[in-house]
């Protein structure tokens, strides 16, 4: 196989979940490009239409389904429709998530236990439907977004450590288990990401200055400065094509190096 086919996702069906905007949406961006056709969920028709046209606006024909990830029968239902209209599942990719910063002992069970519903039993719930069709077919690949949460503790984020330092090792059982039927489940860790959601944290101050924790998230960073979404694009579509087959059970930290990097001394 030519190196320029190894990355070709051809007449492959890939589901992204939450893909309607931020890091999913230039995932299943990029998983287009590459000759995938796309398929994601959300949790509203109003959000789903304007998703549609966002794709449709980058020359993408993505399909919306409104479904929710934890609720496993309606996760069964949207994987029987994609198989449907687009064709069974050949690439998952894991993406809807949340986080509630929110100290550990001002958070209560229930706000702990949805966001482990939604960034660890969710992925759970989707790959368990997406692979009784990968095994038909020979093939699959599944990736799972972690986080460097995956490896580090941070105040506030008691749960979201929790869920993410759980997905990296249901990645590894995926691998472990599924292996053997030619299936590959990787994860990816991004670091911190320019998005919508981070940008009042990189605004700046009324002084000029960096707001504190840009500061502190460049210093920490050896490349000096945040990720984009474009960051994530390169390796999804690596993790999804054959170029990734003898890949599995690794999570490919995107972090412009933090995790290797211990920091300044003072």
């Amino acid at each position: 196989m030519t190196m320029d086919k190894l990355f070709r996702l051809d007449g492959k069906v890939a589901l992204v979940t939450g893909a309607t905007h931020g890091i999913g949406f230039a995932i299943a961006q990029a998983l287009a490009q590459a000759g995938a056709k796309i398929a994601f969920n959300g949790h509203s028709p109003e959000r789903l239409k304007e998703a549609e046209a966002a794709y449709r606006a980058e020359g993408i024909e993505a399909k919306g389904y409104l479904c929710d990830v934890t609720d496993e029968d309606a996760v069964v239902n949207m994987v029987a429709e994609i198989a449907k209209d687009l064709g069974s599942v050949d690439i998952l990719v894991n993406n809807a998530g949340i986080i509630k910063r929110v100290p550990m002992t001002e958070m209560s069970a229930a706000e702990f236990r949805q966001v482990v519903d939604i960034d660890l039993n969710a992925p759970f719930i989707v790959s368990k439907a997406v692979l009784p069709g990968m095994m038909k077919k020979g093939h699959g690949k599944i990736i799972n977004i972690c986080s460097m949460m995956s490896e580090l503790g941070r105040e506030t984020v008691s749960a979201y450590a929790a869920a993410k330092g759980g997905l990296k090792m249901l990645t590894r059982n995926i691998c472990s288990e599924f292996g053997g039927a030619n299936i590959q489940c990787n994860g990816i860790g991004p670091g911190y990401i320019a998005t919508s959601q981070t940008a009042p944290l990189r605004e700046r101050q009324a002084d000029g200055s960096r707001h504190p924790f840009d500061q502190f998230i460049v210093s920490k960073t050896p490349a000096g400065r945040w990720g984009a979404v474009e960051d994530l694009m390169g390796p999804a579509v690596f993790l999804a094509s054959d170029a990734s087959n003898f890949v599995n059970g690794h999570v490919l930290y995107v972090d412009g190096g933090i995790l290797a990097y211990i920091g300044k001394q003072p």
